[in-house]
């Protein structure tokens, strides 16, 4: 976390999580695509291309140079981060990232998956992209816990 907090100052929280869609799909070289309108908003996923553990100050930059300015990236059978202005943004990308793999996925079993366009991903991220929607989300994961 510090590595990317070092690097980005609009990040103001960061999940760092090991889903297993997602991470499945770091395993075997499959590149993550927006099939799923919430998961177009962390689209393109950049991937860490080392499984180790992120525990050194040269692996936090390394994690950080690959982040760059994007709101995700996977690390390479290993797991995902995400950020955002706050913990409700960064936890409902993370979830939005998870669920977009899971869908790539299942529908890699029958098939050749749809990819959003250009300007369905821009449409997507000027509607979904909202503070309102991602607390709706939190609100959600959080009812289940209770």
């Amino acid at each position: 976390h510090c590595g990317i907090y070092r690097n980005r100052p609009d990040a103001k929280a960061v999940v760092h999580a090991h889903p297993k869609w997602s991470t499945f799909l770091t395993m075997v070289g499959e590149p993550y695509k927006p099939v799923y309108a919430q998961g177009s908003l962390v689209y393109p996923v950049p991937v860490l291309d080392s499984p180790n553990s992120i525990n050194t100050r040269a692996m936090a930059e390394k994690l950080a140079q690959v982040l760059g300015k994007r709101p995700a990236a996977l690390m390479k059978s290993h797991g995902a981060v995400t950020v955002g202005h706050n913990i409700v943004e960064a936890f409902t990308l993370a979830t939005y990232l998870e669920d977009n793999a899971y869908r790539q996925y299942m529908a890699m079993q029958i098939g050749k998956p749809y990819e959003f366009d250009t300007r369905e991903l821009a449409l997507c991220r000027e509607k979904l992209w909202n503070g309102g929607l991602f607390q709706r989300t939190w609100d959600h994961f959080r009812a289940k816990l209770k």
